[in-house]
């Protein structure tokens, strides 16, 4: 029950995972919530979108077992993890063309690695050796790098051999950063493998959702904003807040798509707003506020990195969907693919949503992260470039005539995670006011575990 003294209205700006966790997170406070979204959808970009008759996600995610903040929140929304989620052990398994295979077994931490490491296949000793070498030295360093670098760099430094690299080290940084490893952030990939490899067993595995990404979290989350007595307001885009001497603020609907959502905001005030849209948006937001001319001067404005201070290049990220007969079938849920130094648009992993919800038998969903290069051609284009690369690798014809073919891109899927990268905190310098969104300061690079953990944090201050 709510305890009314305490309640206060807050307007969480932004419908993606950040907001949606904030919006659950002050519901759980016992706050008043109001969650708005320009969209008609929630998820932001992680969302499901209608395609073919299907309810396909805008991008193929997985989620690991270190991901606290997320999997908490959906235990607090009563989501079963066990139908919602597939749990596999962290493994890099290609086809068998090019012999590649390191899976953990399920053995408590090191030893999972330690058995991986001695039953992989397709490693030479020299691998493995580079392999051991670089695990420990990263223990013995306690994941923490005195300078920040680029992951190249690093792997250059502990002589990891161009076997490991090109199979082990590049993929996984992509996938975790979607950041080439030339251009990304050592110290926030040794972040991710401090709490996957460098934890216990089980933060290491792979989680592949079963359900579409919207029905995984956000549409629990505004659920939640519903029951709690509060409102969702989709279809309504906010083109400022004005802050009041009450030390409440208002918002200005920019366009409204339907009457009911301008009535559900129209003179309302608030006690608080958490503004959870992307990093861009929020800056055009923040810096409309009117004491946003004031920051200079203000002393926290001094002590953190202001929103109104921070630039972000972009990385896309790019899914194709090709649906094969009911009766195609991976020998399981999903491989890595060997890249072509020669091909630029070359995809990274291929899943078989058959083997994760039986009502898309047949589709396959190929990614390809830090995806520039492959949009910069036709979609037509890329579509038979990827089915060559899928036929190939997997000694399959049948994968080179997909029955239909969707080509679906974030062209802002992610930040791109640069070495020393400044990004700002979740308070802004006017108290009432916070950011939430996976490219607040944090440890993690954009991901939907640090959109959640920010969308959290962003709650939380309003306690």
């Amino acid at each position: 029950m709510k305890n009314q003294s305490k309640s206060k209205r807050i307007a969480v700006i932004g419908a993606g995972w950040a907001g949606c966790a904030a919006a659950a997170t002050l519901c759980r406070q016992g706050h008043h919530v109001t969650l708005i979204e320009a969209s008609r959808h929630l998820g932001g970009r992680a969302r499901a979108v209608d395609i073919q008759e299907k309810k396909i996600d805008n991008g193929q995610h997985i989620l690991l077992g270190a991901y606290s903040a997320c999997l908490e929140l959906m235990r607090f929304l009563k989501i079963d993890l066990r139908s919602a989620l597939l749990r596999l052990p962290l493994q890099m398994v290609y086809p068998k063309q090019t012999g590649i295979e390191f899976i953990t077994a399920k053995l408590p931490a090191p030893l999972h690695l330690l058995s991986a490491l001695l039953t992989s296949k397709g490693l030479s000793r020299a691998d493995k050796m580079a392999l051991a070498r670089f695990s420990t030295t990263a223990r013995w360093i306690d994941w923490k790098l005195n300078h920040d670098c680029t992951v190249s760099e690093l792997l250059q430094r502990y002589e990891q051999t161009e076997n490991l690299c090109r199979y082990i080290w590049n993929p996984l940084c992509i996938a975790a950063l979607n950041t080439p490893p030339e251009r990304a952030s050592a110290q926030v990939f040794l972040n991710v493998l401090r709490d996957s490899l460098g934890a216990k067993r089980a933060a290491s595995d792979m989680l592949i959702p079963r359900f579409d990404l919207s029905r995984l979290l956000p549409k629990a989350c505004a659920n939640l904003v519903l029951e709690s007595g509060g409102e969702v307001v989709l279809g309504v885009s906010i083109q400022s807040i004005t802050t009041h001497s009450s030390n409440q603020c208002s918002l200005a609907p920019l366009r409204v798509e339907g009457t009911d959502g301008q009535a559900q905001i129209a003179n309302q005030r608030f006690d608080g707003v958490i503004i959870a849209t992307g990093a861009e948006q929020a800056k055009r937001l923040f810096s409309s506020t009117p004491s946003a001319d004031q920051i200079g001067s203000d002393e926290q404005a001094a002590s953190t990195h202001s929103i109104l201070n921070t630039t972000f290049e972009y990385e896309p990220i790019t899914t194709c969907y090709l649906q094969y007969a009911a009766s195609c079938r991976l020998d399981r849920p999903f491989y890595a693919l060997a890249d072509n130094p020669n091909q630029h648009a070359w995809a990274q992993f291929i899943f078989d949503r058959g083997q994760l919800d039986p009502h898309q038998s047949g589709l396959m969903a190929i990614v390809i992260s830090a995806s520039a290069a492959a949009i910069a051609q036709p979609s037509s284009e890329l579509i038979k470039a990827v089915c060559d690369q899928l036929a190939q690798q997997l000694q399959s014809e049948e994968l080179r005539q997909p029955i239909w073919s969707q080509v679906i891109t974030e062209k802002r899927a992610t930040f791109a995670c640069s070495p020393n990268l400044l990004r700002p905190t979740n308070r802004t310098e006017i108290a009432n006011i916070m950011l939430a969104g996976d490219y607040t300061a944090s440890d993690y690079p954009a991901t939907l575990e640090s959109a959640v953990r920010s969308g959290v944090l962003a709650a939380q201050a309003f306690k």
